[in-house]
């Protein structure tokens, strides 16, 4: 087993001393062959996700209401490179029945996904529920039960209802009021079927990206003060809405509401340095910890580094207060345990080192106040987007950094994983994706006793991927987007993917690559 030890450095957050002896250059790649050693849990979950606005199209039917990303891609046809919208994507809003079809075929048992809040709620305010809306999410439901699969739902995954942009949105504190009344609406609406709710998807890249950057919608680039004003009341948002269920719901409804948190994993540069260690424990608790910490610690509140280091920069940079506001001490306790489970999104690892200033880099900003450079070993594989290097041996290290500073008692589920592909259907890439990052899965838990009770795999089919538009394909089913019907068709992952739901084991030869450039096609 490997060893647990771990050291405090400087705040309540620890790094473990496995990212002192990592090396990045020495990936053991010799594991990766014939049946894994080890197996899932009869009861592990595995399941599958998507998005509402990534996948629904139906932009204005139905009584809808125009989300943020609605308003910004139509008012700015070129922020995605292909010059696309999310007003059809995969039409899943008239062809659900169809997609229900193909989460059954994949042998999952459980689906993630998100309600479009402007769709249930137009104007976003509760005293207007769209019937067609609630119609629409009841019967999805309904029918993916009676395919005996489980729907776990998300409230809000990015799509905010425009009215409450023009009001400043998660920069506003009179947002938390509206997020908690819609999430009575939708825990009365689907509460006595729906078991399992995240309040949130990803707040940090909401926040950092949205608030800080113009990277994803609403694009406000208030970088430095924006995306600490979006995260604070972001997380007294999803407090507040886990009491609500907890007070007038759970007793009831019997159910369970958590969040979810994204990461992307830091190893140091160079492991033998120490600054690049620091720089690894800067990042995680400004971009990760940030968000975790307040709910998921013993002691709740915002990590100690990072209130020590923004309160620090922004007296420095001659702002009159810190750019991350205060929780009150009856908000923290509000904020503190309120998850039932730990939800964590990941996709790829960065290498890490200490840099003052980086030429893409705004002062004041979260990027600024963590001072870390960022950078993928350029012999790590990118199979499909830029961004994206594979190196599984990084999952292995997050789900052990969640262990080690949360707690071993928080079931974690993973909620989303995977990678893009060039449009072929046959996927080795994801396949070996999916089979490596599992396997570093199944080393976490069997080895180093990490609480993983499930693993979402992202996504159920190509589908509208923000800023890339519909250029990244991450779907386990491929979609004709130049088609009306929008064709779904399997890439060979499907098979891969279901093998090792069915079997709980992952068979690394079972799929392999042809010698030749057929695969590609």
């Amino acid at each position: 087993m490997r060893s647990s030890r771990s050291v405090a450095l400087s705040g309540v957050v620890l790094v473990t001393l496995s990212l002192l002896s990592c090396s990045h250059e020495a990936v053991v790649s010799d594991i990766y062959y014939g049946v894994s050693n080890y197996s899932f849990p009869e009861d592990f979950i595995f399941g599958v996700s998507t998005a509402a606005f990534q996948i629904e199209g139906a932009w204005n039917e139905g009584g809808k209401g125009e989300s943020i990303w609605d308003t910004y891609v139509h008012e700015h046809p070129e922020y995605t490179p292909d010059k696309s919208n999310g007003d059809i994507a995969a039409d899943s809003y008239h062809k659900f029945k169809e997609d229900v079809q193909l989460i059954k075929a994949l042998g999952v048992k459980y689906y993630r996904l998100s309600i479009s809040w402007p769709r249930l709620l137009p104007n976003g305010t509760s005293n207007n529920i769209s019937t067609d809306g609630a119609r629409y999410y009841r019967n999805l439901f309904e029918e993916l039960l009676k395919a005996n699969i489980t729907p776990i739902v998300t409230l809000f995954h990015w799509d905010m209802p425009t009215p409450f942009m023009d009001l400043g949105g998660w920069n506003n504190p009179v947002i938390v009021d509206y997020f908690v009344d819609y999430a009575r609406v939708a825990f009365n609406l689907y509460g006595d079927i729906i078991k399992t709710w995240t309040t949130i998807n990803e707040p940090h890249q909401h926040c950092y990206q949205g608030y800080g950057a113009d990277y994803f919608a609403p694009a406000i680039k208030s970088h430095g003060v924006g995306e600490y004003l979006c995260a604070h009341y972001l997380i007294l948002s999803h407090a507040k809405a886990y009491h609500l269920y907890e007070k007038e719901f759970k007793p009831h409804q019997k159910g369970k509401v958590g969040i979810t948190l994204d990461a992307f994993m830091g190893i140091p540069k160079d492991p033998r340095n120490f600054q690049d260690v620091l720089a690894v424990r800067s990042y995680l608790q400004i971009h990760f910890d940030l968000y975790a910490h307040p709910i998921f610690s013993a002691e709740g509140d915002y990590p100690t580094f990072v209130r020590q280091r923004i309160n620090n920069m922004s007296l420095a940079q001659g702002f009159a207060r810190s750019r991350l506001p205060y929780f009150t001490a009856e908000e923290v306790k509000i904020i503190r345990g309120s998850s039932d489970f730990f939800g964590l999104n990941h996709y790829t690892t960065y290498l890490m080192s200490p840099s003052e200033m980086e030429f893409s880099w705004s002062i004041p900003s979260m990027d600024h106040d963590a001072q870390v450079r960022m950078e993928q070993d350029p012999h790590w594989e990118k199979p499909g987007t830029d961004w994206l290097s594979v190196y599984p041996e990084g999952f292995r290290k997050l789900l052990n950094y969640v262990s080690d500073n949360y707690g071993r008692e928080i079931p974690i589920i993973v909620t989303e994983n995977g990678v893009g592909d060039k449009g072929q259907l046959k996927d080795y890439d994801r396949i070996s994706y999916f089979n490596k990052y599992l396997y570093q899965l199944l080393l976490a838990i069997h080895e180093d006793n990490c609480n993983i009770i499930g693993y979402f795999a992202w996504t159920l089919m190509d589908d509208f991927e923000w800023s890339d538009g519909y250029l990244s394909k991450f779907g386990l089913y491929k979609v004709d987007f130049d088609s009306p019907e929008r064709t779904r068709t399997p890439k060979l992952s499907v098979s891969s993917y279901r093998n090792i739901v069915q079997t709980r084991r992952i068979n690394f030869d079972r799929y392999k690559p042809l010698p030749n450039k057929l695969n590609h096609f």
